[in-house]
């Protein structure tokens, strides 16, 4: 199976990435399964009804969230309504929606997609990530009812990224790290069998800071104050994410490969 993994979405730039390029890329790629973070798709935080319609009518099959989730007000309302949308597993408790979903992929084959949000420098503490995605795990067995697992880990710290890549190895077939907006170069297969990334990067303008727009964030980071808020940067998005070929009998990677596709970063496509 063919899974394409796509990075935070920010603001209209982002969008507006995925709606021209993402259908194109599904057939010219041979997805069988996208996975989409969308939770910075609306203005920067969150994700409205109106854009989530947005990113799954242009082919997305899952979206996620992260610590956003709820910024936008009427995806408390919205998620449960839509089963396409996941909220962090381990957000907080009683939060509607949530946090893990079979999916049927192409051919019925069975895809399992989960989102846990990190601890480490994280503006407030969530359930611990490791064992809210334990349960999971062992009631969806790799190669058995899921012939796929995806885990997005939606964090701060590479190191605790990296640390539910090997928590999960062998047992997913793909970690990848969201939240941070910056692709690191080091997509891999761990020694189990789990594709892995530290951060898939984001798909936005990336003349900017992180996706928004460079002078409020450099006037904070001189001065230590804010004149206002960060607005998404508009120029043309790149779109950023890893694509994993597995093994439907076993579930595990056979090849992992970053996506850059548009805008300012050098393209890499399968």
């Amino acid at each position: 199976m063919r899974i394409l993994f796509l990075g935070d979405v920010v603001g209209r730039a982002g969008r507006k990435a995925i709606t021209e390029h993402l259908k194109p890329l599904r057939e010219a790629w041979k997805l069988d399964f996208i996975v989409v973070n969308g939770e910075n798709a609306t203005g920067g935080a969150g994700l409205s009804a109106a854009h989530a319609k947005t990113l799954l009518d242009a082919g997305a099959d899952c979206l996620t969230l992260g610590d956003h989730a709820f910024d936008q007000r009427d995806m408390l309302s919205f998620i449960e309504q839509e089963p396409r949308i996941l909220r962090p597993l381990n957000y907080a408790k009683g939060a509607p929606g949530r946090g893990h979903r079979l999916f049927t992929a192409t051919g019925g084959r069975k895809v399992l997609v989960t989102q846990v949000l990190g601890n480490v420098f994280m503006k407030r503490a969530f359930d611990d990530p490791f064992s809210a995605v334990e349960p999971v795990l062992k009631s969806h067995p790799l190669g058995g009812m899921a012939q796929a697992i995806l885990v997005d880990m939606h964090c701060e710290a590479t190191s605790e990224k990296m640390g539910m890549g090997h928590w999960c190895d062998g047992r997913a077939s793909v970690v990848v790290g969201t939240h941070t907006h910056v692709p690191t170069a080091d997509a891999q297969i761990l020694p189990r069998g789990t594709a892995f990334q530290s951060d898939a990067g984001m798909c936005g303008d990336y003349n900017s800071v992180i996706g928004m727009e460079k002078e409020e964030p450099m006037r904070r980071f001189v001065t230590g104050m804010g004149r206002g808020r960060f607005t998404p940067a508009m120029g043309e998005a790149t779109m950023s994410g890893l694509l994993v070929e597995t093994d439907d009998r076993t579930g595990l990677a056979k090849s992992v490969r970053m996506i850059r596709h548009g805008g300012r970063l050098e393209s890499a496509a399968p």
